[in-house]
């Protein structure tokens, strides 16, 4: 059993356990969080969501919005699909035979749904190197710890390749290994990128509307046409897919906000969503 351990403990999230439950804490009850903590009593069945990775500090607020959201489910399989930002390892990559090590505790792999999904598409490739560095699925699992009691496994999925048929056939792939248990998806991403915190507003609310109708084509049109540096884009479209075709109608935004908004810092922001699919 392959052992990944933490690469941005004590960077984007604390290190400590304590500070760790204290600042998720604080990331719920946060002016831009939902205002409560887990678990939420809605009985809404929600598939998928879309979630920001920048450090607890500035995105955790709006990440709390999503985990809130989920926090009534009980999920067997969590499926978390981020971008590659060190661009080491396979185009695609999921893993088998391993656990994940945050200071919360272990989460394993679900490795029955890895020997499967990678049989499923043959881009989506085993390869436990490709995960050791990326912060992007690693900053959404403390969160799930904190929300959910319950043992759960993970299925996590990095991308290189995030063009708009890769991101179809793993959007696809997931739902096929999907339909087999309780199964949530996670698409890992933030928006705009180190722009004035009006223009990423704007920006960010253009890109957002065809998420909110599902609508991959739309999705990567505006993307390429109003040039959006949503470093995940190919997490959030694989995210769409997957939930469309496991019978989601509809994307629900429930946060927006920049690190500006937060912080206060506004000549260079990152834009974070809290988007839910049901």
């Amino acid at each position: 059993m392959q052992v990944r351990t933490p690469a941005v403990a004590g960077m984007f999230y604390p290190k400590a356990q304590k500070e760790l439950k204290s600042t998720i804490r604080d990331c719920f009850l946060h002016k831009y969080g939902p205002g409560n903590l887990p678990p939420s009593t809605s009985n809404e069945k929600i598939i998928g969501v879309i979630c920001p990775h920048a450090g607890y500090m500035y995105s955790g607020p709006v990440a709390a919005n999503s985990y809130y959201a989920i926090s009534s489910q009980r999920p067997e399989l969590v499926v978390i699909i981020g971008p590659n930002h060190w661009g080491v390892g396979r185009n695609i990559a999921t893993m088998k035979e391993a656990v994940w090590k945050t200071p919360l505790g272990d989460i394993e792999v679900d490795t029955e749904a890895a020997i499967e999904i990678n049989i499923v598409s043959k881009i989506i490739e085993l390869d436990f190197f490709s995960h050791t560095r990326d912060h992007s699925l690693e900053v959404q699992l403390p969160m799930l710890q904190e929300v959910y009691s319950h043992k759960f496994k993970i299925l996590p999925i990095i991308l290189i390749n995030q063009n708009y048929n890769a991101a179809k056939e793993v959007g696809k792939a997931i739902a096929k290994i999907a339909k087999n248990k309780k199964t949530v998806v996670i698409g890992s991403s933030d928006f705009t990128h180190y722009e004035e915190n009006g223009f990423a507003h704007k920006q960010d609310k253009g890109l957002i509307e065809p998420i909110l109708a599902m609508d991959i084509d739309k999705f990567y049109r505006i993307l390429q046409e109003d040039q959006v540096s949503a470093c995940g884009y190919g997490a959030m479209a694989s995210t769409m897919v997957a939930c469309k075709e496991l019978g989601a109608t509809k994307g629900t935004l429930t946060r927006y906000a920049t690190s500006g908004d937060i912080t206060g810092e506004k000549s260079s922001v990152v834009g974070y969503a809290s988007i839910i699919f049901s």
